[in-house]
Order: structure tokens, then C-alpha cells, then sequence
């Protein structure tokens, strides 16, 4: 295996590994521990697209990722504070999401970052989705329902710079 496979690799283990766990929220306390650790995840990997990246579309993406999901993960701190859920250390989240999301080749990342994306907000999708639809706590249903649109929009967002980075 290249080097530049095994980065590849790395990078979409770290994404998909931290919204696959998303998807799987059961309760209230579930659901903030996995949207916390995703919506950390979304800032770590906009920064380093940031960072990485060379291309404009995938720059502007990324900021919209950095500003919008840190939005979402104070507004969802403080609704988890409000309601007496105990949320995981925000620094160790941090840590955490640094440590998944490996070094890339400057010339496969775009391609790498796109993909990601997708298959992160697809997962991340379906959660708010799942948390809208059945929440047995009213406030984070209303989180989830009024922060899926935002969502949507990364997802659709996303599958349009995977298509222009196919190649």
C-alpha cells in the first residue's frame, strides 16, 4: 500500500469512523455525545482544509464547515448545559479529532476531503433526522430540527465539490 493510499484511508477512517458513531444515537445523552464529537470533528477537518487545500471552492466550503458547525456545537453546549447532560471535554473532543484526522498529500486532499464530506454529512443527516423525528426531549428535537437544513446544505454542497473532484 502507497503512503498516499494509507493517508487516504486514514483521513476517511477518521471522518466516517466519528459519524457512523453519530448515526448510532439512541437517547438525548447519546445523541449530544455524538453531535458534539461529529461537530468537532467538522471544524478539525474544515482547519485543516484550510490549511491543505490549494483550491478556492474547497476552501469556501470549508469555511462555511468551521462557521456554521461552531455554531451548532455552542448552541448544542448550551442546550446540553440547560438540560444537565454532561458533555465530553471539548479540549480532549479537540484532541481527539486531531489526532484522528492524518497528514495528506497536498494533491490527492481536495479529492479525499470531498468524499469525506459526503459520507460524514450523510451520517450526520440521518441522526438529526432520527433526533427530529423521535426525540424524547423537546428542546433537542427543535435543535435537531432547526440545524438539518444547515445540514441538507453541507451535504448537497458536498456532493457537488465530489463531483467536480472525481477526476
Amino acid at each position: 500500500m502507497t503512503t498516499r493510499l494509507m493517508k487516504q484511508m486514514g483521513l476517511t477512517f477518521a471522518l466516517v469512523a466519528g459519524s457512523i458513531s453519530t448515526a448510532m444515537a439512541a437517547t438525548s445523552n447519546d445523541f449530544v455525545d455524538n453531535a458534539a464529537e461529529g461537530g468537532i470533528t467538522e471544524v478539525e477537518a474544515g482547519k485543516l482544509a484550510l490549511e491543505k487545500s490549494s483550491s478556492a471552492d474547497v476552501k469556501t466550503f470549508a469555511q462555511h464547515m468551521v462557521t456554521d458547525h461552531t455554531k451548532a456545537n455552542h448552541e448544542l453546549m448550551a442546550l446540553a448545559k440547560k438540560l444537565d447532560i454532561e458533555v465530553p471535554d471539548d479540549a480532549a473532543l479537540t484532541d481527539k479529532a486531531k489526532k484522528a484526522i492524518l497528514e495528506m498529500r497536498d494533491e490527492s486532499f481536495d479529492k479525499a476531503y470531498a468524499n469525506n464530506q459526503v459520507a460524514a454529512h450523510e451520517k450526520t443527516v440521518e441522526l438529526f433526522k432520527k433526533e427530529a423525528a423521535s426525540s424524547d426531549n423537546a428542546e433537542l428535537k427543535a435543535f435537531a430540527t432547526e440545524t438539518l437544513p444547515t445540514l441538507e446544505a453541507h451535504l448537497k454542497m458536498a456532493k457537488e465539490l465530489q463531483s467536480k473532484y472525481a477526476k
